[in-house]
């Protein structure tokens, strides 16, 4: 790689000295129209999502380059990214006044406001326009007039779940946890939002989260493969990156979700009328905050929480069910107190996010000239208006901030060592030591997906003493299947 002539930094970023030498940024788009559908088969059939970006990280010695990311033509006017795999480099995804964040929730391509009635939804909105704060103040005061309700309604909602997942797995020698994960997830979310209401009671019916899932896969199937081997490349290719899947097709579930949700809000919209909004609009965003972060990260996260804490095997389970138990005697009960006396749970919550974040995507453009510095400590020049794309399953698994980056290190968090780790994890579209406002593009729920993580892992080690579980890649996650449990002799 080449460099360009020392320059002055200080216009760019005043945290950087003077006079700091430049790399080029490697990599290339290809043709026009060509390069695009080229980078997309790369990535979706050719290499697969992992060895598309570390082919061309070993190619260009490089964490910063350029390349197309999908789904490119028809569906994305523009493709060109820069990519940031470091997790040096990353954050400057994070400060939205230097970059810009408008309608770059999904990357790339932006699916029709008709799956959101219409609406732009707050993901969409960058933080400088007037709506973002009024959406997301929203959220965040919602959380927190529901928070006493979360744990007594979790843990209720969860013990059914481990209930029907020990009869599974005495029955038939296993359970697929990814699909009682995905019905309870659910139920816990509308019955906390929606004043204890069971969503079987509404029009969502026994399948609420088949219904959800019916509405999210047209809005993320630009973003995934099937795998299906007996499918043509070509054929998936056409039917799910090419072209984007029409509204009409889920319209009558997406009314399900509408309804059932407007009809039980209840107090949250009239919230939402004295917060300035139409109780539409904020019946859309809640719909969608649940539909994306709140659903959609349980049901992608759950299941490889549980995959790395199996793979772990019994010593780790020995330990988890030791600080869970003694905590809670402590306490007298599974509560936040408890909770917060737990450090390896929550460095083993940590070091999940860390390996196998939900998100793995982050998406910027530049507002102004950026100077970006990478993990090995080599500066790149963004220049205004350039769209910049972070891969977090690579940037926090960076070897130069992270000792075994690739390996599940239960303990990596526990320690004053190992707490001054904690700001490298980014899953939440933010440090983890930070906390949602709202005037940040980070999860307004990301608090309460830590709690919660943490929660099913207690409740899990309150019941049982260890498992074996298998898993294997599933869509945008993991897919865990339990093959033996052991009860807890004292289980509570």
């Amino acid at each position: 790689m080449s460099s360009a002539p020392l320059m002055s930094s200080s216009s760019l970023d005043p945290d950087l000295a003077d006079n700091i030498p430049v790399v080029d940024i490697p990599g290339s788009y290809g043709l026009p129209f060509l390069g695009p559908i080229l980078d997309r088969y790369d990535y979706f059939y050719n290499q697969g999502e992992v060895e598309f970006f570390q082919s061309r990280k070993d190619k260009y010695q490089s964490t910063v380059f350029r390349s197309n990311m999908p789904p490119g033509p028809f569906m994305a006017k523009n493709s060109k990214v820069i990519v940031l795999l470091d997790n040096t480099s990353f954050p400057i995804l994070f400060d939205v006044s230097k970059v810009e964040k408008k309608d770059l929730f999904e990357g790339t391509y932006m699916a029709s406001t008709k799956f959101t009635g219409g609406y732009r939804m707050c993901a969409f909105l960058d933080p400088s326009e007037p709506k973002h704060a009024t959406l997301k103040g929203f959220f965040l005061a919602t959380l927190a007039k529901l928070k006493d309700k979360v744990i007594p309604q979790f843990t209720t909602v969860y013990s059914d779940l481990f209930t029907t997942l020990e009869e599974q797995v005495k029955l038939n020698g296993k359970s697929s946890f990814n699909d009682l994960n995905d019905n309870k997830a659910m139920e816990f979310i509308f019955r906390l939002y929606c004043n204890n209401k069971n969503p079987a009671d509404t029009k969502l019916g026994a399948t609420a989260s088949k219904t959800f899932d019916f509405w999210l896969v047209p809005q993320l199937a630009p973003l995934i493969t099937l795998g299906l081997t007996m499918l043509p490349n070509f054929i998936e290719d056409l039917a799910l990156h090419t072209f984007p899947i029409p509204f009409c097709i889920v319209k009558s579930a997406y009314n399900k979700i509408y309804d059932s949700f407007y009809d039980n809000l209840g107090s949250i919209l009239d919230d939402a009328e004295s917060a300035g909004l139409q109780r539409d609009e904020a019946c859309h965003n809640i719909i969608f905050l649940n539909g994306f972060n709140s659903y959609g990260g349980f049901k992608v996260f759950f299941p490889a929480l549980f995959k790395w804490i199996g793979a772990a095997g019994p010593s780790l389970h020995s330990q988890l069910a030791s600080e869970i138990r003694g905590a809670v005697a402590a306490e007298g009960d599974l509560t936040a107190a408890a909770i917060e006396k737990m450090p390896l749970t929550k460095s083993v919550v940590w070091e999940a996010l860390r390996i196998e974040p939900p998100v793995a995507f982050q998406y910027a453009k530049a507002k102004e000239d950026l100077l970006v510095r990478s993990s090995d400590n080599k500066f790149y020049l963004i220049k205004k208006g350039e769209m910049i794309f972070g891969y977090q399953p690579f940037a926090t698994k960076d070897e130069l901030v992270f000792a075994d980056a690739g390996k599940f290190v239960p303990d990596r968090f526990v320690g004053t060592e190992g707490q001054k780790l904690v700001k490298n994890v980014y899953w939440s579209n933010g440090r983890e030591t930070d906390s949602p406002t709202a005037n940040d593009k980070q999860c307004p729920g990301k608090d309460l997906v830590v709690l919660l993580s943490r929660l099913v892992v207690a409740q899990f080690f309150l019941r049982y003493d260890t498992f074996t579980c298998e898993a294997e890649k599933f869509l945008l996650g993991s897919k865990t299947t339990f093959t033996s449990l052991t009860k807890a002799t004292s289980a509570k």
